[in-house]
């Protein structure tokens, strides 16, 4: 199987989306791929364990990508051997009145993780630069004291919006939050394979949602914002990763394999040391409850 390394993926540089693969060959069956997530995943669920009892970092991990990207099947496998506790998911959709109530990044402030545990954002603070671009008419609800018509959403009003996200992820990096960003890197003859099984499968028939084509109609305005966003945001503290998701398996596996490799690079992730007198004390312990 093909050996692979964050730097395949990893935006460094200005990318275009178009130039990217939605595809990545791993010259491996299917079956085998499976395989070795299945191993990147159980080493995961030990090195959150070893997080956990460290205690000093919290790892945030945003996915991004189109409708049927394949982000909950993602969540789904690549966290299925980690603790329940030492992992949350949240989903954010459409703002609630009491999140419309406070500014747009009070929603993911208070869902960030806590130090030793991991929180995935299914879907992120970034669609504040991505859905309410496409659709600024959005951007009134938030009720902002500055914009009185659509016509108030300007350059100007994306650039502030880019650095206080900016300013955001410095702001949790700086306090001992590691943030990975993945977009999955859709085609669109792949959405619409999937968007048919949606169709074709009853099983599969409560997926689907007429919105969904509305937004495949404006593939290429998400596509150009994706791009902007990514080229602005994706900075040494909290990079973004583009990740070929034409092949659920293989977007799976790149992802636990990049999560597992960058992690395992903090040589100062350890279990604590246990203080000297218990240390010392640790046969006496063992006999006292032997004993028993």
């Amino acid at each position: 199987m093909k050996k692979i390394h964050q730097d395949d993926f990893k935006v460094s540089n200005t990318v275009k989306l178009s130039a990217i693969s939605t595809t990545f060959d791993l010259e491996a069956s299917e079956k085998k791929v499976e395989k070795e997530l299945e191993e990147v995943r159980e080493k995961l669920g030990k090195l959150q364990d070893t997080l956990y009892a460290h205690g000093k970092y919290a790892v945030l991990i945003c996915l991004q990508g189109m409708d049927t990207a394949g982000k909950d099947s993602l969540i789904r496998e690549v966290f299925k051997d980690f603790n329940v506790r030492g992992v949350t998911v949240h989903s954010f959709k459409v703002p609630t009145s009491l999140e419309l109530g406070h500014d747009y990044l009070w929603r993911h402030y208070i869902a960030l993780p806590q130090r030793g545990k991991f929180s995935v954002f299914n879907r992120t603070h970034y669609e504040n630069v991505l859905v309410t671009r496409v659709h600024p008419e959005y951007i009134m609800g938030e009720n902002l004291p500055q914009i009185k018509t659509v016509d108030d959403i300007n350059d100007q009003f994306w650039d502030q919006r880019f650095e206080q996200i900016k300013n955001f992820e410095k702001h949790i990096a700086q306090n001992g939050t590691l943030i990975y960003k993945f977009y999955l890197h859709l085609s669109k003859d792949e959405q619409r394979n999937r968007l048919l099984r949606r169709l074709e499968k009853k099983e599969k028939n409560w997926k689907f949602s007429s919105g969904d084509l509305k937004e495949r109609k404006l593939w290429d305005q998400y596509q150009a914002c994706y791009q902007d966003a990514i080229n602005r945001t994706s900075l040494p503290h909290a990079p973004w990763y583009v990740i070929p998701a034409d092949e659920k398996p293989v977007a799976r596996y790149i992802v636990a394999k990049i999560l597992y490799d960058t992690l395992s690079e903090y040589d100062d992730i350890q279990e604590p040391a246990l203080d000297e007198k218990t240390k010392a004390n640790l046969d006496l312990y063992i006999e006292q409850l032997k004993n028993e």
